[in-house]
């Protein structure tokens, strides 16, 4: 079980979106926040992007920043560049002109807003991967095949963006914990470089259902449970037998939006023996109960790239 990919899907609606984005100088343009993550690639030229609690970032060619929960913030030419556009689906790709050409390729992920996984919730708010294709060469490969896609369009291409697009959100996040964790710091970066803790997390991904014990998971991850209980807290930020409960609550989100299966069987295929129990520890979690959450839909807003 890959506990990142798994992690993500339990998160994700919809269809990830992505578009070319050229204008010459000057220009500012205004993203509003959204409910999911997005991204922007700096392809040609450079740019500042300006959060609204956050130094302004320099952008230069190749760069990526990654925005995991959809923060507000802007993105200009110069740091003296009035913002004249907002973000919004229909709007020109490019504008021409004869300023300095910089061309970005911008996309997003709706993510379920009631849902969140620590793993991301521990993000900051904006990741800045500078150019480096020594330190990072899947993420280089990745988004130049999707530039490719997006600009020369061929059979298949429909099919191959959105697959793309995960791809690439998946690069990003496993070269940001693969920094953390050369710089030795805990968390989730932690959690991916301990392999009992991994192992832990994996067993837990894969048989949710299952009525765990602290003993039955310290002994699939070949620690002691006091010592499991430790690494676990300091990694993963909480207890072992907590994590079940959330990773089958997050399952069962997912469940609910996803399929047709009724409640009862949705039920016990995240460990609940009765229906009345998953009914009442789903609500306690997401604030509604299991049928109004999948009578309400998707969760997400379209966001505009």
């Amino acid at each position: 079980m890959d506990i990142l990919s798994d992690a993500l899907a339990a998160i994700r609606t919809g269809t990830p979106a992505s578009g070319l984005f050229v204008r010459h100088a000057p220009w500012g343009r205004r993203y509003p926040v959204v409910p999911g993550a997005g991204f922007h690639v700096v392809l040609q030229g450079s740019c500042w992007a300006v959060p609204v609690d956050v130094e302004p970032i320099a952008l230069g060619p190749g760069d990526v920043l990654f925005m995991p929960r959809g923060a507000d913030h802007d993105l200009v030419d110069r740091l003296d560049t009035p913002v004249t556009e907002v973000a919004r689906p229909g709007e020109p790709r490019e504008i021409v002109g004869s300023g300095t050409r910089t061309a970005l390729l911008c996309g997003a992920y709706e993510l379920g807003r009631a849902r969140s996984h620590p793993m991301l919730a521990e993000l900051p708010e904006f990741i800045h991967l500078p150019a480096r294709s020594d330190r990072h060469p899947s993420l280089r490969g990745a988004v130049d095949l999707l530039l490719a896609e997006l600009t020369e369009p061929r059979a298949g291409s429909d099919a191959a963006v959105p697959a793309l697009l995960e791809t690439m959100v998946l690069f990003v996040l496993r070269a940001w914990f693969d920094e953390q964790a050369a710089d030795g710091r805990t968390g989730w970066a932690g959690a991916f470089a301990d392999p009992a803790v991994t192992a832990a997390l994996r067993a837990i991904h894969e048989d949710p259902a299952r009525e765990w014990t602290v003993a039955e998971i310290a002994a699939i991850a070949g620690v002691s449970r006091a010592t499991l209980g430790r690494r676990f807290a300091a990694t993963v930020g909480e207890a072992p037998l907590a994590y079940v409960t959330r990773w089958r609550l997050l399952t069962a989100a997912r469940l609910l939006r996803d399929t047709d299966a009724p409640l009862a069987a949705v039920a016990r295929k995240v460990g609940y023996t009765s229906e009345f129990a998953f009914a009442k520890a789903f609500k306690r979690e997401y604030g509604q109960a299991p049928g109004q959450y999948r009578r309400d839909g998707a969760d997400v807003s379209p966001i505009a790239v």
